[in-house]
């Protein structure tokens, strides 16, 4: 499968926002958007101030899509899932989207990147109830427990991400027991929950698929 492989710092500056593709990285002063750099191009500032309805939508995908570190193919996959499910659309791709394991894994403070989420579940690393799941969309459902097998549980890596617990604890729908490095989906987040999230449009986005 095709996959991005240029620096993933480019993406937050072509979107201007801070996508936490690098974990740590993200919150310090290294991060290019601190460092208020320009989006990347020959010239920016000899682009046109205003942009099209189709740009603005094109964008609010493109921020969504790669926060969540996916390709396009899948991700219209998931946007075709939600607008079969009863509902809003847009609210409905957020949950399948919250939903996915590696996501789960990254929320749960398992990993400092959704990136880095991914790379824990597709070595085997995380079981769900009980059994090893090592696909990262994987949907979890609600009462689900998710954890570090045993024998992965002292990774520098894992232990790492984990101190982010302590500053700032879960989301709401989750719960985490630090200590055994399991936690569970108590249940399936709202819209409004995903707070960090909340300045993507996601009825920008439908209207783009619909076109």
């Amino acid at each position: 499968m095709a996959r991005y492989t240029g620096p993933v710092c480019r993406m937050c500056r072509t979107e201007q926002k801070k996508l936490m593709l690098k974990g740590e990285r993200c919150k310090s002063d290294k991060c290019p958007i601190s460092k208020k750099r320009a989006a990347p191009g020959k010239d920016p500032r000899g682009r046109p101030s205003k942009r099209s309805d189709y740009a603005i939508q094109l964008r609010e995908k493109q921020k969504l899509k790669r926060v969540y570190g996916m390709l396009e193919k899948q991700f219209r996959l998931f946007f075709e899932r939600a607008q079969r499910m009863p509902g809003i659309t847009g609210e409905n791709l957020f949950l399948l989207l919250e939903r996915r394991l590696d996501n789960i894994v990254y929320r749960l403070r398992f990993a400092s990147s959704r990136n880095a989420a991914r790379q824990i579940v597709l070595h085997g690393h995380v079981l769900v109830n009980g059994k090893c799941v090592n696909i990262p969309s994987y949907l979890v459902k609600a009462e689900d427990s998710i954890e570090i097998k045993e024998s992965s549980r002292n990774f520098a890596l894992i232990k790492e991400a984990l101190k982010e617990y302590g500053k700032s604890g879960v989301m709401p729908w989750l719960q985490l027991d630090p200590d055994a490095l399991k936690g569970k989906l108590l249940a399936f987040p709202r819209r409004s929950d995903i707070t960090d999230l909340s300045d993507i449009k996601e009825q920008m986005i439908v209207e783009y698929y619909s076109k």
